[in-house]
């Protein structure tokens, strides 16, 4: 049974488009916009990730989607560990990037939602909060990735669903803060070891168009 994948380039969808190619078995990626009908008729809600198994199972939430895989794929090593701590630990920081990191770029992209107010100077305060909420965010990531290669497992860690979940996070931030991701050294080393990764070229790549 293969599986479809509905993304938009540059979104969330970023993360389980690249766990499908870690993975390694057949499935299919499908570039939709947002609030399309081709997209509305897979998720009523407009937004991406989307996952359609062929017997129809469709599943949304890119958390969802992400453990949803590692539990389907088990030989892929991606669930971060196979203990029930190490288990919650990833439940853990998948809820971290899922609730406060994803929502703190929110205001950034449509700051017009977090003001009554219309004028550009109110907008121009939604965006300094959101900026200083987000940095907040990647001290708490910085600090806990300090000697490690990834962000859940013993030791320093074992490549997962939760660095797949961090990264098109980390590319935003990149893109949108003044100065990118440079004041958080171990956020930059793993936003690189993951650039570097030859799936995630790929992924890349494709999202693209190239």
């Amino acid at each position: 049974m293969s599986t479809t994948l509905y993304y938009a380039p540059g979104a969330c969808s970023l993360a389980p488009h690249i766990v499908l190619e870690w993975i390694g078995a057949p499935y299919e990626a499908v570039k939709v916009k947002f609030g399309s009908p081709e997209l509305l008729a897979v998720n009523p809600t407009g937004a991406v990730p989307a996952l359609k198994e062929d017997d129809g199972w469709l599943l949304t939430q890119a958390g969802a989607i992400l453990d949803y895989l590692s539990n389907k794929h088990p030989e892929a090593n991606l669930s971060g560990g196979k203990s029930v701590k190490e288990r919650g630990k990833a439940q853990q920081w998948s809820s971290f990037f899922g609730a406060d990191v994803h929502p703190a770029f929110w205001p950034v992209y449509f700051p017009q939602r977090y003001t009554t107010d219309p004028s550009e100077e109110a907008k121009k305060k939604v965006l300094e909060a959101a900026h200083s909420m987000i940095r907040k965010r990647f001290d708490v990531l910085d600090k806990h990735l300090a000697g490690r290669e990834w962000i859940v497992g013993e030791g320093k860690g074992v490549r997962s669903v939760v660095d797949a979940y961090a990264f098109p996070m980390i590319r935003w931030a990149d893109k949108i803060l003044e100065g990118g991701i440079s004041s958080w050294p171990n956020v930059k080393a793993l936003h690189d070891r993951l650039e570097a990764d030859p799936a995630v070229q790929r992924v890349l790549a494709r999202e693209a168009g190239k």
